[in-house]
């Protein structure tokens, strides 16, 4: 369990110089998607939304290793977008 999780906060670090900070990256998916689907949205629901991405898939192959690496990053994440 612990090499799963010392992978998961690695792509967090990553994704964080790539990308910038989680709750900024999730806002602006939530500003984006609500003007897709006509309704607000909020960065929590965009994690949400991801996290049940990323179930579906699991479920197609529960072995696919990155897929729970995200659910578990994404989790993670999920208390610094609802600040």
């Amino acid at each position: 369990m612990t090499a799963i999780l010392e992978d998961v906060a690695r792509i967090i670090s990553e994704r964080r110089v790539t990308y910038g900070d989680p709750a900024t990256s999730m806002a602006t998916v939530a500003a984006r998607w609500s003007v897709t689907l006509g309704r607000s949205v909020t960065p929590a629901e965009v994690m949400l939304c991801m996290i049940d991405l990323k179930l579906a898939r699991l479920a197609h192959d529960p072995t696919h290793r990155d897929s729970v690496v995200d659910v578990i990053g994404y989790a993670a994440l999920l208390p610094e977008v609802t600040r």
